[in-house]
């Protein structure tokens, strides 16, 4: 089950917070770099977070999410796609993308993560995205920046 996610809500946005960093220090192992914001992020931060939030369900438990923007009105800015690393590679990241294109079609998707981050990079261009730009953020860290119209 996929449905929107309030951050306000204190004991699911410490669930929240759990999956995120969980699966933010996976993507730091594989891009070695630990300073991604999101990773940093402390329970006051998310929950004041103005993204749009879906949330994916395995049952009652909250195993993954997605944060979204809209920049402009032909476009959607995937701000983050995590999936709890104990769920990881079963459709969830998928199902979320999918639900997204559903929910709030665009011309324009937008989404950036590690280049170094194989399996996210895979489910984007699985999906579509095609890279646009590459920058580093960190001293031999780099971010791939993708889009798909």
């Amino acid at each position: 089950m996929i449905t929107p996610l309030d951050v306000t809500d204190r004991t699911l946005a410490e669930r929240l917070l759990t999956i995120q960093h969980a699966a933010y220090a996976v993507e730091a192992e594989l891009i070695g770099f630990d300073g991604i914001p999101p990773l940093q992020e402390d329970l006051d931060g998310l929950m004041s977070s103005t993204e749009h939030w879906l949330g994916r369900y395995d049952g009652t438990r909250l195993v993954g999410a997605l944060a979204y923007e809209f920049p402009d009105d032909r476009t959607v800015e995937i701000s983050r796609l995590i999936v709890d690393p104990a769920h990881a590679r079963s459709g969830h990241g998928r199902a979320l993308l999918d639900h997204l294109d559903q929910a709030e079609p665009r011309p324009v998707s937008v989404v950036s993560t590690g280049t170094a981050n194989a399996p996210a990079v895979n489910l984007y261009t699985s999906r579509g995205y095609t890279a646009i730009a590459e920058v580093e953020v960190a001293p031999g860290v780099r971010v791939t920046q993708f889009r798909r119209a």
